[in-house]
């Protein structure tokens, strides 16, 4: 087994309100080794993309606590000075933003934008390289014809092509590390495809680890082998797509699967959403975050109101709750 590229460790992002603390990431860990693809899946404020903006050290502030372990090729982010940090983003890590339309500069063009962030790091290279260079990643990223293009703004484009562009960007210097922030959300089924397909060919091209932050749970099976389920800040299941989409061992992994429509399912199926929201990150729940919406709580005697779940190996996978998973498989094969 070889080592990982990037090494998370007990990874804890606080913001401060003046409403009290948001406890967005608690005690996140994992690992992500050269060439593979993860998934970081969960609800909306489950902290999915300030993980990713805490792994490109984005979130820093007065107002912002971070604490723990983020070792990039045994290097320490979170212990590194700001300007080593620049050093390595857009380099050795890069990111793809949700919004190509806010991530883009509209007073320059996308030639220009995807030169700088070469020039950044290669400040040595002449302009005619870098116009060349430019050139070079649209084409790679299936800008049609790139000669005029180069030239064009970001309103200019459709969000497809927007979004080609971020990549564009965010793979000129050939990352170790690729963190991508929902890159398919608001695009249409079909581009969704291409644009997907895009980052598996970059990947193989580059050899770089990918990490795809999404809630589409069709997303995750087609391109990765491995996902970390969050809830609340927690990571609460990891394990193999096969292992937590055919036998999850948390609850919560099997209420998002049974609030999505599977191709062999019956159309008269109806579909199980989750009920009530997520909790409030400033006033979490007693013991495990997601009893109040969890139809097996009451079962366990009052131990998930009452104990924080600790991760535990559960088969192949990591599963943080109490409740037995022989409970869990049978529930599974009755709602099938």
């Amino acid at each position: 087994m070889t080592e990982p590229l990037l090494s998370v460790r007990d990874l804890r992002v606080t913001f401060g309100t003046r409403d009290g603390d948001v406890c967005a990431v608690q005690g996140v860990s994992f690992d992500v080794r050269e060439g593979e693809t993860i998934a970081i899946v969960g609800e909306s404020g489950s902290g999915k993309s300030v993980t990713a903006n805490s792994l490109m050290r984005l979130n820093f502030g007065s107002d912002v606590r971070i604490e723990g372990q983020i070792l990039l090729n045994g290097r320490d982010i979170l212990a590194m000075s700001e300007e080593d940090v620049r050093r390595l983003r857009g380099n050795e890590m890069a990111m793809i933003f949700q919004d190509p339309l806010t991530a883009l500069n509209p007073f320059y063009t996308v030639g220009n934008q995807i030169a700088e962030a070469y020039a950044i790091h290669h400040p040595n290279t002449s302009k005619r390289d870098l116009r060349e260079i430019a050139l070079q990643s649209l084409q790679k990223v299936g800008i049609p014809e790139p000669n005029k293009r180069i030239d064009q703004y970001p309103h200019e484009f459709s969000g497809g092509m927007r979004q080609r562009i971020v990549i564009a960007i965010a793979l000129v210097n050939s990352p170790k590390l690729l963190i991508a922030d929902e890159p398919t959300t608001a695009l249409d089924v079909t581009v969704q495809a291409q644009i997907l397909d895009l980052i598996g060919e970059m990947q193989q091209e580059h050899g770089s680890a990918v990490i795809l932050i999404t809630h589409d749970l069709g997303v995750v099976a087609e391109i990765t082998k491995r996902v970390l389920v969050m809830y609340a800040g927690r990571v609460v299941e990891s394990a193999s797509v096969s292992d937590a989409f055919g036998a999850p061992s948390h609850p919560y992994t099997l209420g998002l699967l049974n609030s999505v429509k599977s191709l062999d399912s019956d159309r008269h199926t109806r579909l199980e959403p989750i009920p009530g929201s997520p909790p409030s990150l400033i006033d979490l729940p007693t013991g495990c975050p997601f009893h109040p919406r969890c139809r097996f709580a009451e079962s366990l005697n009052g131990e998930c109101i009452s104990v924080i779940p600790e991760m535990k190996a559960v088969g192949n996978s990591w599963s943080a709750c109490h409740l037995p998973v022989e409970v869990l498989s049978m529930s599974m094969k009755d709602s099938q």
